[in-house]
């Protein structure tokens, strides 16, 4: 009795191989990516890039980016982060690790990535900022990481609407007002003089509309380079990713910008999505589009994504998270994870939280290793990110991660616990 038991509850080899197929079919989407620009100042710059080795030489562990920068107050800024910030990521990559402590990792680096090519421009005294929208893609995993009102957005093939960035625009996020506010910052209209105020919410000194981006040294340390981070895995069906400048967005709706290309081809729908937002606000503003389709092998590229089931303007949950069922119902347990789901997100500006990693994570990171720039430090010089916190009393003193001293003082810069103008020498030559 016992043996039929436990007969009853092993795995049918069938199955087994059936899932290993499966897994081998869906391992690998294909990408198919396009985009379109229609240029006012020419200020926004993308960055494609597929078959990227996580692995160098193996050929296997490939991985794809793309981002899109749209610079203010000159070019400088987007140019500089689309030449940078990948090898910045990158370098904050733990070595060795598997594919899902790779992917696990992503989160942490993206943060140090972002804030370092932030410090390294700025030390250049250059005065243009940019938006990032910054997305990473190993095989179903899909890892955004954003400052700025540039957006991602994903439709599954099963026709949901998933948001993968956060907008940091003064007039739309209280919690971002706060923050400066609280940092030393001023926020407010501009002034026309005799009490007239005009315009969308502002951030002064500098007249800066966001409260993120990377660059902007004149405006104030409080505008932070901390991105918000979206860690998704696709259901085996695949899914469409639009990534476009805040010139979209000034125009279209999500549904409506997904629903002008539906089954066209990625670089056909970006021209089209670009068109069809100029058509309505006229090109005020630099309007860049990239479109990634994330296509299993054996689906054709034309039929995904389907038509939404919903009505106009009626969205699901944001995500649906895998339901737990019991082990013993096998065949339902093998076709299950094909929905979307949410595996990371975070959106604080905070270092100490952001860089801060729990067990078994933390261990793949070096400790003696700034968690920022990635210099060697000595057991004695590294600064914890949580020093000066009200937690910090109840850790260890030995409790990383660790910054080195440049890198602590631009953490106290962007909470407001230092003066943005007593910078380093070299910020200001």
């Amino acid at each position: 009795m016992m043996a039929a038991t436990r007969e009853h509850q092993t795995v049918p080899l069938s199955v087994l191989l059936k899932r290993e197929l499966a897994n081998e079919r869906v391992e690998k989407p294909e990408i198919l990516y396009g985009q379109a620009s229609q240029s006012k100042k020419g200020e926004d710059f993308t960055l494609l890039k597929t078959e990227c080795q996580r692995i160098v030489g193996d050929g296997i562990t490939t991985y794809s980016v793309f981002g899109l920068f749209d610079g203010h107050n000159g070019s400088a800024a987007a140019i500089y982060t689309k030449e940078n910030l990948l090898n910045n990521i990158i370098a904050a990559m733990p070595p060795d690790l598997n594919r899902d402590e790779w992917v696990a990792a992503l989160p942490r680096a993206l943060v140090a990535g972002f804030v370092k090519t932030d410090k390294d421009f700025q030390e250049r005294a250059r005065t243009s900022g940019t938006t990032v929208t910054f997305a990473i893609i190993e095989g179903l995993f899909i890892t955004v990481a954003s400052v700025g009102d540039s957006r991602c957005i994903l439709e599954s093939a099963e026709g949901d609407i998933y948001y993968l960035s956060a907008d940091h625009r003064l007039e739309c996020n209280e919690e971002e007002r706060e923050r400066i506010t609280a940092s030393g910052g001023e926020v407010g209209r501009l002034n026309t003089g005799g009490g007239a105020e005009i315009g969308p919410l502002r951030c002064w000194p500098g007249g800066l509309c966001l409260s993120r981006s990377i660059g902007d040294v004149d405006v104030g340390e409080y505008i932070v380079p901390v991105p918000y981070v979206k860690q998704i895995k696709l259901s085996t069906a695949g899914g469409r990713l639009v990534i476009s400048s805040d010139g979209v967005w000034d125009a279209l709706s999500a549904e409506v910008a997904l629903d002008c290309c539906r089954g066209m081809a990625a670089e056909t729908a970006a021209a089209q999505i670009v068109k069809e937002a100029v058509q309505v606000k006229g090109l005020r503003d630099d309007t860049t589009c990239i479109v990634i389709d994330i296509v299993p092998p054996e689906k054709p590229a034309a039929s995904l994504p389907q038509p939404k089931k919903l009505g106009r303007g009626v969205f699901k949950s944001m995500f649906r998270r895998k339901s737990s069922e019991s082990s013993s119902q096998i065949d339902k347990e093998y076709l299950e994870p094909d929905v979307v789901e949410e595996l990371y997100e975070e959106g604080s500006a905070m270092l100490s939280e952001r860089l801060d990693t729990k067990y078994p994570l933390c261990n793949m990171f070096k400790l003696f290793m700034c968690a920022v720039c990635q210099v060697e430090i000595k057991p004695d010089e590294g600064i914890s990110v949580h020093a000066g916190s009200s937690d910090f009393g109840k850790l260890r003193p030995w409790d990383g991660p660790f910054l080195c001293l440049s890198c602590q003082e631009k953490k106290e810069a962007m909470e407001g616990k230092r003066q943005s103008g007593d910078r380093h020498s070299s910020d200001s030559d």
